[in-house]
């Protein structure tokens, strides 16, 4: 491709807004040629200060207009395979923010879809691959020096949930980056997830049982543990431990500046994702740029979209059950080998 993408943003709620902003002030290379909503007073407002883009309300019909080459992806999960299908058809890139899709089964038909186009052309927006602390690590584990990686401790708080977030959502919305950072950092795949609750708080929600303990393991034997708590009051925090041979690394500690005055001392809590991985979401969107100019995705690919969704079935099943589950995947197309 010798040409800027002229991308379609599907969806203009929190994270089609933040995207819609991104590409038009900060990445190179590309620039919003639509915003496509079913609220038309939304996507005319999302495109109001970006010169040139048109307000749609059909996400399949945008994709058929020849000054559209490339689409980002933002609407809820439940939508997601529909406009995925329309623009492997149309063999132009795609960033699609998690889920790829809401299951397993309707994401394999997607890897099945890309597998048949015989390209890779869907990246997935697992963004914090693209935090510096996490890249870090993840080279630290690649390197060796010090020693191989044993077990991973991952917490995962939220200061609160929005109405209607079920217990479901905890593994599905939530744990769900932890699946896709385990798969990260180790190369393998995750073999078998267990939930355990414990006691739970009372600022959890009706039908909510949170805080949850999820137990992992993958192919070699890693063990990995996540502590989700989505009620926590305090702020957004995400944070790793990385127990190796020979040491041991933690990432995502509170960072800025670390004030003391009149008695007291202390920093700031990010409030949310966004401001939380805001750089992260600048490089991840800068990634899949660069390299849908040359043909090729620059991140997660649509088989860690699918096998995430394995992972997360997997979750609300041992949720349910209390036992373990293994997660259950087909075997792995060549084209994402």
């Amino acid at each position: 491709m010798n040409q800027n993408l002229r991308v379609a943003v599907i969806g203009a709620g929190r994270m089609g807004i933040d995207h819609i902003q991104r590409l038009h002030r900060r990445i190179h290379g590309a620039e919003v040629a639509a915003v496509v909503d079913i609220d038309e007073d939304r996507a005319r407002a999302a495109v109001a200060d970006v010169p040139g883009a048109l307000a749609l309300t059909d996400g399949p019909a945008a994709l058929e207009r020849p000054d559209i080459n490339a689409v980002l992806i933002a609407t809820p999960g439940f939508l997601h395979e529909e406009i995925l299908h329309a623009a492997l058809e149309r063999d132009i890139p795609i960033l699609c923010e998690k889920p790829l899709t809401p299951d397993a089964e309707s994401s394999w038909r997607v890897v099945q879809a890309e597998e048949k186009l015989g390209r890779q052309r869907i990246q997935v927006g697992f963004m914090r691959r693209y935090d510096a602390e996490y890249a870090q690590l993840g080279r630290i584990i690649r390197s060796g020096e010090l020693g191989e990686l044993l077990v991973l401790h991952h917490q995962h708080r939220n200061p609160t949930t929005p109405p209607g977030f079920t217990n479901e959502m905890l593994i599905n919305d939530s744990v769900v980056h932890e699946f896709d950072a385990v798969r990260f950092f180790t190369g393998e795949e995750i073999t078998s997830v267990q939930v355990r609750l414990g006691k739970r708080t009372r600022n959890a929600p009706e039908g909510q049982h949170d805080p949850q303990h999820v137990l992992l393991e993958t192919a070699s034997g890693v063990l990995a543990d996540v502590e989700i708590y989505v009620n926590a009051q305090f702020g957004y925090e995400v944070a790793t431990q990385a127990s190796f041979e020979q040491g041991v690394v933690s990432i995502g500690s509170d960072s800025g500046p670390y004030v003391r005055t009149q008695g007291r001392w202390g920093g700031q809590v990010t409030p949310g994702f966004v401001e939380r991985f805001a750089a992260a979401y600048d490089v991840e969107l800068q990634a899949w740029v660069d390299a849908a100019l040359e043909d090729r995705i620059g991140g997660p690919s649509a088989w860690d979209g699918y096998a995430t969704a394995a992972c997360c079935e997997a979750g609300v099943e041992a949720q349910k059950t209390g036992a373990k589950v293994q997660v259950r995947l087909n075997d792995k197309p060549a084209l994402y080998s």
